[in-house]
């Protein structure tokens, strides 16, 4: 017998069957002040008032504020209208710090609310076996995708990521992507940011041309692309075919900038659709916290470690490249040992655009259009203008 029914029983044996409270006591083996409280419930309450009663605290003090639950569910649908991602983690960066609480009780006031989709078909990250490059610029992943105009007439999009700090470098609309708009972007993003050690892309022909076969059977000539890498010893590195994953996070923000885009609405011309991607990268690396980056934005990610640099061989040793342009008053800058100097070139070159090359404390200057060296120096950490050396002992811009 449960507990509800012997209570009522209890109650029914004195009130209907005749039993004296301390019989009734002996005969259900309770005791008689419990016998008090069944009668005094019934009195009040009739034979529902003597059932069990919960145990649970009538208040809870880790109980989440209405107004916090109502928040909470608001952020969620603004995330949600402007194309941005909604979970947990990103309604919490978004709280005031004070009252937040925690991204697992988040969750639960969403999967409460049915705001919560299963998706059982997706890895768990413990699963995930993520690959970053070490610094900043050590490598850009490239691609591009589809967007229709509101008519429905096709776009490309192109961009470049950083692939340590998920730093949106690049992103613009094209009515097609050719090799000499991968060729200007890529360029232009490189005046901005400096050169990249290295490049991943797939194996598109406006990236590579290494699966590209004529007649005889031989490997193509590299296209524009491939050749300003090489001229500039820039590492190209291409994902296998058939595996986009390896260009995971290229193919991942475009994902989110496709969802992004979707809630901004259509754009019904070319133009319209640049200023929208001009305003998704400042939200993107301004704004939006990234999980791979412990809830960090990636334009503070791309700037706190010391960016990498492409390296080549010339002169039997291995030397870091840097490329620069001659300032009005013929210097070039150049970060070494933590500290910005500035390199002595001369105002002839004003304008000239430059490869630095730096090996240890020394440093070649090669003018980029003649190949001719046009300055050298030892650099020294105490001072801040470093003079070049009276003459190169190099005389022209051979590099065996």
């Amino acid at each position: 017998m449960n507990t509800s029914n012997r209570n009522r029983v209890i109650v029914l044996a004195i009130t209907e069957g005749g039993l004296t409270q301390t019989e009734a006591a002996t005969r259900f083996n309770v005791s008689t002040r419990w016998i008090r409280i069944l009668l005094a419930r019934y009195t009040t309450g009739g034979l529902l008032a003597v059932d069990p009663r919960s145990r649970r605290p009538h208040t809870n003090p880790a109980t989440t504020d209405p107004d916090m639950i109502t928040a909470i569910l608001t952020l969620r649908d603004d995330l949600i209208e402007q194309g941005l991602d909604p979970g947990a983690q990103s309604i919490w960066d978004r709280l005031p710090p004070q009252s937040r609480p925690s991204p697992a009780t988040i969750w639960r006031i969403l999967s409460r609310h049915n705001k919560i989709t299963a998706q059982p078909q997706k890895r768990p990250r413990t699963s995930w076996h993520r690959f970053q490059a070490e610094a900043p610029n050590q490598m850009w992943q490239s691609d591009f995708t589809h967007w229709p105009l509101s008519d429905g007439t096709d776009t490309e999009i192109i961009s470049w990521l950083d692939d340590h700090s998920r730093f949106l470098l690049h992103t613009s609309a094209h009515p097609r992507i050719t090799g000499p708009i991968v060729i200007d972007t890529f360029t232009t993003t490189m005046d901005t940011y400096g050169p990249p050690a290295s490049t991943l892309t797939d194996n598109g022909m406006v990236y590579t041309t290494r699966l590209a076969r004529g007649n005889t059977g031989q490997r193509n000539q590299p296209n524009g692309f491939e050749q300003l890498l090489a001229d500039l010893s820039i590492t190209q590195k291409n994902g296998k075919p058939a595996h986009p994953t390896t260009q995971g996070k290229i193919e991942r923000f475009h994902q989110t900038l496709k969802q992004w885009l979707t809630a901004a609405g259509p754009s019904t011309t070319l133009d319209e659709l640049n200023t929208q991607l001009n305003q998704f990268t400042h939200i993107y690396n301004h704004e939006r916290p990234h999980r791979a980056l412990n809830r960090t934005t990636p334009a503070v990610a791309y700037t706190a470690l010391p960016k990498a640099e492409p390296t080549m061989e010339a002169f039997n040793q291995i030397w870091r490249v840097r490329h620069d342009k001659v300032d009005p008053d013929g210097h070039a800058t150049l970060r070494y040992a933590g500290k910005l100097l500035h390199l002595g070139i001369g105002r002839a070159h004003t304008g000239a655009t430059i490869i630095i090359l730096i090996h240890a404390n020394n440093t070649i200057v090669i003018n980029k259009t003649t190949g001719e060296i046009i300055a050298e120096h030892t650099i020294d950490p105490t001072h801040n203008y470093q003079p070049k050396k009276p003459t190169p002992t190099h005389q022209t811009g051979t590099m065996t």
